[in-house]
């Protein structure tokens, strides 16, 4: 049975696990607003431990960062060591969540689909680094000025602060590993220019 001080420190411990989960995703309180439909000074009162979390506000905020609630949390680990993979649909692709730590180096497997008609690249930037493995199908990926096609079995790793895009070179789907952290170990890129 969890005791009270042990609750109060699972609970103040919270707002700042938000706070840093936010600025990692480099997300503003406005869009985070926007996204979840809580006001952006019960997100704020939130973070510094002027609000205290419940479920009402936790549920949205796990949904948006694509997270396990206990992570948001900080629940202690039951010894599973299993990572429940829980797809995200964005913008038409699919990643599936392959680590469970809200921070750090976030590893996923992406599947992007083949049909590209009427999706025009928009190249963007944000905070981090990414490495990512082609599995399956064909990428094509848009880096600064570079047009690369990289085929299963290639590897190209970036600064995310570099427009980026990417997308299916090709009517097939494409599958890949993404690792994404503020940091990332050095690999190599194998692409050839389109």
């Amino acid at each position: 049975m969890v005791g009270v001080e042990e609750l109060d420190e699972v609970l103040t411990a919270v707002g700042p696990r938000l706070r840093e989960l936010r600025r990692q995703r480099n997300v503003t309180l406005a869009r985070l607003a926007e996204a979840t439909g809580i006001s952006e000074s019960t997100l704020s009162r939130l973070e510094s431990g002027a609000r205290r979390p419940n479920l009402e506000l936790l549920l949205p905020l796990a949904k948006v960062y694509g997270v396990p609630l206990d992570e948001l949390v900080g629940a202690p680990t039951t010894g599973d060591p299993r990572v429940h993979l829980r797809p995200v649909h964005r913008g038409g692709m699919t990643f599936i969540p392959l680590t469970r730590r809200a921070g750090g180096i976030q590893s996923y497997k992406m599947v992007i689909p083949g049909d590209t008609s009427g999706r025009e690249p928009d190249l963007k930037t944000h905070e981090g680094y990414e490495w990512m493995y082609v599995l399956n199908g064909r990428l094509r990926l848009l880096l600064g000025d570079k047009d690369l096609v990289l085929n299963p079995g290639e590897v190209a790793e970036f600064d995310t602060h570099v427009p980026h895009w990417l997308g299916a070179a090709e009517d097939a789907p494409v599958e890949l590993l993404i690792l994404f952290g503020q940091q990332g170990e050095r690999a190599h890129l194998r692409a050839r220019s389109r």
